[in-house]
């Protein structure tokens, strides 16, 4: 008599489940194959040879981005919120530094949340539109935070390096670079919307950018011209910058050593940790300040060159990979340019005292380089 009904018990039955969902990376199912209909014509031919990604994959991006997001907006929106709010902060050039938080604000604000949504739903599910306008805006931001980088580094190389003779930034002055950089960058993230470039989903599926894999001359100058204007141009300005911001500092370090030599100071060893404190610093700001940048956006530039030079295979994992470190700098950015500073610091302690583990000394020390607060030490 044949056996018509078998109790495997839930362990099996979990198996069972477990199998069916793997059974994909083993099938003729594709990466492609969640995206809705009426985004399968921006989809490249090339995701059509990979897998679905493992669920477990979307569930960490998902995660990541949101916990990213939140700090991100937390983070800028109380850095654009203690500036603009605190006397002493209202400066030239605190506003770069609001520009800059403003910015990666508005990147997590607007970018975050469709991002988590797509990864819970494995797939990208708001339209082509939506695609084109979200690549955009990724790009938009990223480039004006690259470039306000890069003016806060020149600001500072005028105030360190130049000195007394520097011509000081004003209000207008910084109003002023600040809509050369969001025109600017307009000007490069547009351009695909017209037909200079491009813009699609990611291999992940779940986020857009670029199309590197378009070899079409308008696509290919684009991305390489946009990759000089927005990677190579601000990030040698930021390296030429910082490179005689160090060495001013150095200079101005071993001047005071050897006055206090003329002078036949006693404790000249025991102070030369503390002559020293200073160019320190500055190094260790100028180096986490480049080696953050380089680390934000390579992956991105490496993930577009890639494509298009056909160098290696791009799967739809490693392009998780880009969206995770650009999203990144908008949270580092607000620690390295905003609580760096001593006033902001100040400031923030005084309107949130239940952030201050405990009562800090004053920073004696305070170099130039703390996050636009060069015209605290206009002589260094």
């Amino acid at each position: 008599m044949a056996i018509t009904s078998l109790d495997p018990g839930p362990g099996a039955a979990a198996l069972q489940a477990w199998g069916g969902q793997m059974a994909a990376f083993g099938s003729n199912e594709t990466v492609v194959d969640k995206v809705l209909p009426d985004m399968l014509h921006l989809i490249d031919a090339h995701w059509h040879q990979f897998p679905p990604m493992n669920p477990l994959w979307h569930g960490l991006l998902g995660f990541v981005i949101g916990v990213l997001g939140f700090i991100s907006v937390t983070g800028n929106g109380m850095v654009v919120y203690i500036f603009t709010t605190t006397k002493s902060l209202k400066t030239p050039s605190n506003i770069l530094v609001v520009n800059l938080a403003f910015s990666d604000f508005l990147m997590m604000f607007m970018m975050a949340p469709p991002m988590v949504i797509n990864c819970y739903n494995e797939t990208w599910v708001f339209g082509p539109l939506a695609c084109q306008l979200y690549a955009c805006a990724g790009s938009l931001y990223g480039c004006v935070s690259i470039w306000t980088m890069t003016m806060i580094a020149f600001d500072r190389y005028n105030v360190i390096v130049k000195g007394i003779a520097a011509k000081p930034m004003t209000i207008n002055g910084a109003l002023l670079r600040v809509f050369f950089i969001w025109a600017f960058s307009l000007a490069w993230t547009v351009a695909p919307l017209f037909g200079w470039g491009r813009y699609v989903p990611e291999g992940n599926m779940t986020a857009c950018g670029t199309d590197y894999f378009d070899q079409s001359i308008s696509n290919m100058t684009y991305i390489l011209l946009y990759s000089i204007a927005c990677y190579y141009a601000p990030l040698f300005l930021i390296i030429y910058s910082y490179f005689f911001i160090v060495q001013a500092v150095a200079a101005h370090e071993k001047a005071m050593r050897e006055q206090a030599k003329k002078m036949n100071v006693a404790s000249l060893r025991s102070s030369d940790q503390a002559n020293t404190s200073a160019e320190c610093k500055l190094a260790k700001v100028a180096l986490m300040t480049i080696s953050l940048w380089f680390m934000a956006w390579t992956p991105y530039l490496v993930i577009n060159y890639a494509g298009i030079f056909k160098t290696m295979t791009i799967s739809p994992i490693v392009t998780i990979w880009g969206s995770v470190f650009a999203k990144a700098n908008a949270v580092y950015n607000p620690i390295v340019y905003g609580i760096s500073h001593p006033k902001y610091r100040a400031a923030l302690y005084a309107r949130f005292p239940a952030l201050s583990c405990q009562t800090a000394p004053e920073d004696t020390g305070s170099v130039a380089s703390a996050a636009t607060a060069t015209e605290e030490k206009p002589s260094a």
